[in-house]
């Protein structure tokens, strides 16, 4: 065979490395395992970068591109430590990560489709450098301004500039918008999180290690956010006087749930209860990684969090999720009816989406916390 006769199969399994399979030799004789998942058919580059909660947010999408485009090949180029948000996903055929490596290697791939969700300026230049037929998304323009891609865009585009729509009008939640945005059908698919063989064992390992009582209900109370918008959070006091209502009730078993970021709040939360409530709460490890945290999370029935990641992982995980918002757009957030938004009322500044809040955050005072307890009684009522 001369290089002319070369003829490279479009599969997702050659690399041009090494053989796909032992001893098979796909050059000479032809792929031996053709069918529609083992073809690379459409070509679609996901570009989801920034927040761990948008890159999970985002993730529905994948249901509807695999329906518009049975056979595909579907690659995501995410932030490091984002990535594991999409391990264990069937529908994704590789992850990429933000480095120049990996970005040099896209950069030589001929896509059908580059689908770009992400309104920062690095993203969209990304999008302008990478080949493809079609580009949907947000792009950037050559005085460098970011622009919308296609005309399914321009809904989220004029969104981002409209506080009054974005505000007070819009009633569509991202995962809509964001179907719109890459020309596909919404059909109100779920995120896609899926744990893994060996985290299915961790849990049920640790369940044993708390001697997990499945007749009780599991109330977790995601109690941080990131550091990027610090006023999601609940204040400690809202935190003990939640926990020590709801510890009387003998149908329940309280868990504080919570990343390396929240780690001091927890023990700080664990300080203000006296030891006999103390002694009925779960302090879950903070330290152990997104993946971890998932596993702990997964053993509670119910969560109690603000708009935060660990709002988006408890959607993932299919949660009855109680969530509470201030400074950011409930509207947004889809919660498959599996759980109650709880939103400030007659507070003209919510939501600003403001870092720093000038009104000693009345809407984090404003949380209805009898509202919390009568939700999750009912719910473990209905347990």
């Amino acid at each position: 065979m001369n290089l002319s006769e070369l003829n490279i199969p479009k599969c997702k399994n050659f690399s041009g490395y090494k053989p796909c399979y032992s001893y098979e030799n796909c050059l000479q004789n032809g792929c031996q395992h053709e069918n529609d998942q083992t073809q690379m058919g459409i070509k679609i580059l996901i570009i989801s970068l920034d927040a761990l909660g948008n890159v999970l947010d985002n993730t529905p999408i994948l249901h509807a591109i695999k329906r518009k485009y049975p056979v595909s090949t579907i690659y995501w180029i995410t932030m490091p430590g984002a990535d594991k948000i999409l391990l264990n996903n069937p529908l994704i055929d590789k992850t990429f990560t933000w480095t120049d490596e990996q970005r040099m290697i896209l950069k030589q791939i001929e896509f059908d489709y580059v689908m770009n969700a992400d309104k920062s300026d690095y993203a969209c230049a990304f999008a302008n450098e990478v080949k493809a037929k079609k580009k949907l998304g947000f792009l950037l323009n050559n005085d460098g301004k970011i622009i919308p891609a296609n005309e399914g865009a321009m809904y989220s585009y004029m969104l981002g500039n409209d506080d009054q729509k974005k505000f007070r009008e819009n009633t569509r939640s991202g995962v809509d918008i964001i179907h719109e945005v890459f020309d596909l059908e919404y059909e109100k698919d779920p995120y896609v999180f899926n744990l893994s063989a060996e985290e299915k064992e961790f849990i049920s390992t640790y369940k044993k290690d708390i001697k997990y009582d499945d007749t009780k209900t599991y109330v977790g109370f995601n109690t941080g956010c990131s550091n990027l918008f610090p006023n999601k959070k609940m204040t400690i006091e809202q935190h003990v006087k939640l926990i020590n209502i709801l510890v009387k009730e003998s149908n329940l078993t309280l868990v504080l749930l919570g990343g390396k970021e929240d780690t001091d709040r927890n023990e700080t939360i664990l300080g203000m209860l006296n030891d006999k409530v103390r002694s009925k709460v779960i302090s879950t490890p903070t330290t152990l990684g997104l993946r971890r945290g998932a596993c702990f999370m997964d053993i509670c029935d119910i969560v109690i969090t603000g708009d935060s990641f660990g709002m988006h992982m408890a959607i993932g995980l299919k949660k009855y999720v109680i969530a509470w918002f201030g400074l950011s757009c409930a509207a947004e957030i889809e919660l498959y009816g599996k759980g109650e938004k709880l939103v400030p009322l007659g507070l003209e500044c919510s939501p600003c989406w403001k870092k720093v809040c000038p009104y000693n955050l009345e809407c984090i005072q404003m949380i209805d916390l009898d509202k919390i307890i009568q939700l999750t009684k009912e719910f473990a009522g209905k347990k």
